[in-house]
């Protein structure tokens, strides 16, 4: 009876160690795969001598110092995602998975690659995909790949396993005639340059494939030098990570690799299209669910977002004296697809505790009436006397509660500077209060105070912008910004937040129009410069469809047909890779960021859509992968369903924030 664990011992010191095999992973991997269970039957007692074993097909398996010198070589890292090219018997794919996150290995042969599955299974190795196809033409969507190792000799380095290699990562590939080959190493040193060296000679079975020799008599492919590059679409096309429906759960787990980071931000490139809220909700879900997130922050009025936190976390009703989310444009949040949302974080939270639920916040400064209403209510009920004085100071803002746009030219007339200083000074006295009762101070409290903000900040917003330029779109953004911090300060250190606005706000402005033609900054610029890798910007755009919006600023809601994407857009481009919805991670396709760096056109819709002057109302120039983290793409979508008097529900007129 063989003792395979004495043989494997044996096997790493006769032919790993006194070879040069130092890499500790390597060695540990090789120790705990059966390299026995890879070998035909009746072979098992040669399985570790150092040499080459039959497997059927023409195929061999590499001795064990060829397997541990292409993985050492290949510098394979735990976390690392590797394409292994020619599977053959599955060992070295086995060894790879002892080490990487996961191993995409392809074999031209069908009998063969259902030999490793099979082995890969009783083995109970879960982080391998097999697949039969061309290996030459490697496994786009599945990368880019921190290495790919090739088991077989090609006439020359394929393009396509080159352009999947991520930045910093190397192939190993035997390049050569058939009978001799040189195992070369080449390193992707940024998007167009590459460094090889050179390992030594080898000699493999021929590669087989569309880039590689033409059949086992290691006959080259005609013209396989001549095959031209890649259009952006392509590239793009090559990149897409499909996305599934909504309600699959493998849709918010791939956006699992951004849920370390302390803000994730998701954008619209409408206020009115469905997918988008669709989209965020699903994301979202996922990380309150098994990531911690407590705090959703979203592009609306604090005071109306308020009420829906109330309802969401199991807390008192306020006494907001209309139902929120009544001011222009009302469809933006009274929709179906964020009364869905809204409904599953109050079931989520209601089998939580206090204080782990989640809670739901507005960033915007636009309802400075429902915000000096709610500063009065909470200082009513906890100190009366100072209720007096605040409204004393707002009393210079009351003819303008209602229209407050009017602010910035009465603002301009003598006196109201002291209007300024007195909401300036009521909002200081309630931050001096919270911080001298510190974070546990409640949520009362803090709403009292962010609704003094918001009074200070709308104050000053509508003074600026009477005299138009960057300076009130910045201090909204400013305003935002701070607001987030307040919420994260506010619910620990260890606290994490999903905002969902705009991509003009979320995606950074010092890559667009906004930032070097405007001089404006938004809430991506601010959480990357505050946050730095912490914080990851997701834009989302959209080629045809239609869309919630309305023709002029108060106007009724109408739904309008999106005119198609112009031709040289970014919009353009992606509905040319021919993928109808897809997740772009840049940080992952370091070859397509390259190319898509230099500014295009992209296109803007907010709640006011203008088709027949498309061009000039919503197309502005940006640079994509620097503007934003990540893309999620919907090549056509559907307009957000509003909420009109048949939603509300009877019985629960007064508790259900979306009640008419």
């Amino acid at each position: 009876m063989i003792d395979f664990s004495r043989a494997r011992e044996r096997m790493i010191a006769s032919h790993l160690s006194r070879r040069g095999i130092r890499n500790d992973h390597v060695v540990k991997a090789m120790r705990v795969v059966p390299r026995e269970a890879f070998v035909d039957p009746g072979f098992e007692e040669f399985a570790y001598e150092d040499s080459a074993l039959s497997i059927g097909h023409g195929q061999t398996i590499s001795q064990p110092y060829i397997v541990a010198l292409m993985i050492e070589r290949a510098e394979v890292q735990p976390g690392d995602t590797v394409l292994e090219i020619g599977t053959g018997s599955g060992y070295a794919a086995a060894v790879l998975s002892r080490i990487a996150a996961h191993v995409y290995t392809m074999e031209r042969h069908a009998g063969l690659a259902r030999i490793a599955g099979q082995r890969f299974a009783d083995l109970r190795y879960k982080n391998i995909d097999v697949r039969v196809g061309d290996g030459t033409t490697g496994w786009p969507e599945a990368g880019p790949f921190d290495a790919i190792l090739v088991a077989a000799g090609s006439p020359e380095i394929p393009y396509a396993l080159k352009q999947q290699l991520d930045l910093g990562g190397h192939l190993v590939i035997p390049v050569g005639p058939p009978d001799e080959q040189r195992l070369l190493k080449v390193t992707r040193v940024s998007a167009t340059t590459f460094k090889e060296q050179d390992l030594g000679g080898v000699r493999f079975v021929p590669l087989i494939g569309e880039y590689g020799w033409h059949d086992e008599r290691a006959e080259p492919r005609a013209r396989q030098s001549l095959r031209p590059a890649p259009t952006l679409s392509q590239m793009v096309a090559s990149a897409a990570e499909p996305l599934p429906a909504f309600d699959d759960p493998a849709f918010g787990r791939l956006f699992d690799r951004f849920a370390g980071r302390r803000v994730v931000l998701l954008g619209e490139a409408s206020h009115g299209t469905s997918e988008f809220y669709r989209a965020r909700a699903a994301i979202t879900r996922r990380l309150i669910e098994e990531h911690g997130f407590t705090i959703v922050a979203v592009e609306a009025d604090w005071p109306d977002a308020a009420a829906i936190d109330r309802y969401v976390r199991h807390r008192a009703p306020g006494m907001l004296q209309d139902a929120p989310f009544q001011r222009f444009p009302v469809w933006m949040w009274r929709n179906r697809e964020v009364m869905e949302f809204v409904e599953w974080m109050r079931e989520l939270n209601g089998s939580r505790e206090a204080s782990d639920r989640a809670g739901f916040h507005g960033l915007d400064i636009y309802n400075m009436r429902g915000s000096i209403a709610a500063v009065l209510r909470y200082l009513d009920q906890t100190d009366p006397q100072a209720a007096a004085v605040a409204r004393a100071r707002y009393g210079c803002l009351t003819p303008w509660q209602n229209e407050p746009s009017t602010y910035g030219r009465a603002a301009m007339t003598a006196g109201f500077r002291k209007c300024e200083e007195a909401v300036v000074e009521q909002c200081r006295e309630l931050l001096e209060k919270q911080l001298e009762a510190g974070r546990g101070s409640g949520d009362e409290l803090l709403d009292a105070v962010q609704n003094a903000r918001l009074v200070a900040s709308a104050e000053r917003y509508y003074r600026i912008m009477y005299y138009a330029g960057p300076d009130s779109w910045n201090m909204r953004d400013s305003h935002m910004f701070e607001t987030l911090e307040h919420l994260l300060y506010a619910r620990g250190d260890q606290s994490k937040a999903v905002v969902w606005a705009h991509n003009s706000h979320i995606g950074d402005a010092r890559h667009t129009d906004m930032g070097t033609a405007r001089e404006e900054l938004n809430i991506g610029q601010l959480c990357r410069e505050r946050y730095g890798h912490q914080a990851v910007l997701i834009g989302f755009g959209t080629h045809s469809g239609r869309v919630a919006a309305a023709s002029d600023w108060d106007g009724d809601m109408e739904v309008k047909t999106i005119r198609a994407s112009l031709e040289g857009s970014y919009e353009r481009v992606l509905h040319d890779s021919g993928v109808a919805r897809f997740l772009i991670d840049f940080a992952r396709h370091a070859p397509l960021s390259e190319c898509l760096l230099k500014p295009m056109l992209e296109r803007f819709i907010g709640v006011i859509y203008r088709p027949e002057t498309e061009r000039l109302s919503h197309y502005s120039h940006a640079s994509l992968p620097r503007q934003f983290d990540a893309f999620v793409w919907f090549d056509e979508t559907n307009p957000v369903e509003p909420l009109g008097p048949e939603h509300t529900r009877a019985g629960v007129p007064d508790t259900f924030p979306f009640g008419l």
